[in-house]
């Protein structure tokens, strides 16, 4: 799997009382001569290896039975479907499964009763595909099977820690090198590092793609990239020893 890195960080002036709140300083910290406080961005992107797709059936009928029964024969071609197409049963999951009447429109008194017509059974699945190559022909196929509802793709990745841990590394190492040209600027030394706090860690942002008008054959499917990102605060000692090269 293909992934870039990039780097951001916003640097924070020492002693900001935002940064104290995190992770308070013991008593002989706090009466340190001088910190140097920063935060670190990093980030990481990465071609996603799986979707999710949310889609179903809707049917109606002159009876409760005959609306779920037709609903029934379209979901049984779905996961026929998704078994032949190698689709695992622990990818597979009804999300949602209905069966409402459908009333007639009258015009007259209120306390008219409203006379029952039909009815509509809707059977809803989550399917996760973690072979991405055939999503835009299993979408066709699944459209010809009888799907007439569908919600989304969400694309996203498997297995993300080592990449969000990936992120944290570059986060640590942005707020670093923002402490030693802050420190270089102001003619001191960077010290020992006094606290480090993470800031919050962005799981992979998914792409939502709606499909509401789309082909019964192989669809075309763009995954584009995921970020993940991880920020982190740290704080500095300033050092006693004037810096190299004074």
């Amino acid at each position: 799997m293909k992934h870039r890195l990039t780097l951001g960080a916003a640097v924070m002036s020492a002693g900001l009382g935002a940064l104290m709140a995190v992770s308070a300083l013991s008593p002989a910290l706090a009466e340190a001569a001088g910190r140097i406080a920063v935060a670190g961005q990093g980030e990481v992107f990465a071609e996603p290896d799986m979707a999710t797709v949310r889609l179903g059936v809707t049917q109606r009928a002159e009876s409760a039975a005959g609306a779920m029964g037709d609903v029934s024969t379209a979901v049984d071609a779905l996961l026929s479907r998704l078994e032949a197409r190698g689709v695992a049963a622990r990818d597979i999951q009804t999300s949602d499964l209905s069966l409402h009447p459908i009333y007639e429109r009258r015009d007259g008194p209120a306390q008219q009763s409203p006379a029952i017509i039909g009815y509509q059974a809707a059977n809803r699945l989550t399917v996760r595909v973690r072979d991405l190559p055939q999503l835009g022909a299993l979408l066709g196929e699944m459209l010809d099977d009888g799907a007439n509802e569908f919600q989304g793709v969400t694309f996203g990745i498997a297995e993300p820690g080592g990449l969000i841990d990936e992120a944290r590394r570059a986060a640590v190492a942005d707020a670093r090198a923002r402490a030693e040209l802050y420190a270089e600027a102001a003619g001191v030394s960077l010290g020992a590092l006094l606290e480090l706090a993470e800031g919050g860690v962005a799981a992979p942002q998914p792409v939502m793609r709606e499909m509401a008008a789309m082909r019964a054959d192989s669809m075309p499917i763009a995954e584009g990239e995921l970020s993940l990102s991880a920020e982190v605060s740290m704080v500095f000692a300033i050092g006693e020893d004037e810096p190299a090269g004074e």
